[in-house]
């Protein structure tokens, strides 16, 4: 059985094993705190959950990249 991490956890490492990304994610103890929605990371690196405030950032990819 996996960890359940904190809700409160603002900042949130993923891996390319977590894609698609969905907020919030399975493993997190509130996994009904709102709607699901699919967040799109690929192209940046990081993305915000506009319903949480919950920073993605993808591992071993540069973060804040170009418009």
């Amino acid at each position: 059985m996996s960890e359940l991490h904190d809700n409160t956890e603002r900042v949130i490492e993923i891996s390319d094993s977590d894609l698609p990304l969905h907020c919030p994610m399975d493993d997190q103890s509130d996994w009904n705190a709102h709607p699901r929605v699919y967040l799109s990371i690929e192209a940046r690196g990081e993305v915000l959950c506009p319903y949480c405030g919950t920073l993605y950032r993808l591992k071993g990819r540069p973060s804040g990249g170009r418009h």
